[in-house]
């Protein structure tokens, strides 16, 4: 375990964003956590930081880190520049590591925008939009995209055989959900203090806080907010990047 102590997250700030970065990544495969993966040669959190950070409405970034990585995080900030950001230590599941990040944060933030460390090339305005829903009034926000698939429930089989169509979900009311996802503070609060974590813990913010009765509301996302799960995505990731530095010397 990591001996430095906690950081004090200073007072008169507004908006912060809390990036839970403590997972493993086993999809990636074996190797250092997701968050820390290179992505034309830096860390996927960096990446993600970064784009939160470039946002207006942001004042406060803190990253939630491995339990026994709060130092190698700190570290790597550090570097990159980015000593301004704030970091703390996680717990075993996402819904852990979200709870300290939010136990941590100044009285006086009241708007908190939770965001995938995965998703490191969300645009500015994205995260901008996000925090304006919220601030306009909605308890809870989460941007998301129309799916352009068709899709089916099935009833799982863990076997790995052919799995029975149950339904056929209507299309046009359907939404992939991105992050970051916007809250009221009190809201989110709440949330994590009534919804009890079972097995891994909750993966969706937005989900615990329908449990308790809130209205969540959809704002468009972003193609470029897509999850870099899969060695493929890291590939769709780099070729962004490419993009984005050929044309905005990003």
């Amino acid at each position: 375990m990591s001996t430095e102590p906690a950081q004090t997250v200073p007072e008169g700030r507004r908006t912060a964003a809390v990036i839970p970065a403590a997972g493993r990544g086993v999809r990636l495969g074996p190797g250092a956590p997701k968050a820390l993966r290179p992505l034309s040669g830096t860390p996927m959190l960096v990446h993600a930081v970064r784009a939160v950070a470039r946002a207006r409405a942001v004042s406060l970034v803190l990253v939630v880190a491995p339990p026994d990585g709060t130092t190698e995080v700190r570290h790597l900030l550090d570097a990159h520049s980015l000593s301004d950001v704030f970091v703390v230590g996680g717990g075993e599941t996402r819904q852990d590591s979200v709870r300290l990040g939010l136990d941590a944060l100044p009285d006086d933030v009241d708007t908190v925008l939770v965001h995938d460390a995965a998703r490191p090339l969300v645009p500015a305005e994205t995260v901008d939009s996000v925090a304006e829903a919220v601030r306009g009034g909605a308890a809870a926000v989460v941007p998301a995209l129309r799916l352009t698939d068709t899709v089916k429930e099935v009833e799982p089989r863990g076997d790995g055989g052919p799995e029975p169509v149950t339904g056929t979900p209507e299309r046009a009311r359907l939404r992939a959900v991105q992050t970051p996802q916007g809250f009221a503070r009190e809201v989110l609060v709440d949330a994590h203090n009534r919804v009890a974590r079972e097995g891994e813990g909750a993966t969706d913010d937005a989900g615990m806080v329908e449990r308790t009765g809130v209205e969540v509301v959809v704002v468009p996302g972003h193609e470029e907010a897509f999850k870099v799960t899969r060695p493929l995505d890291l590939v769709l990731a780099d070729a962004v990047l490419a993009r984005r530095m050929a044309r905005d010397s990003y």
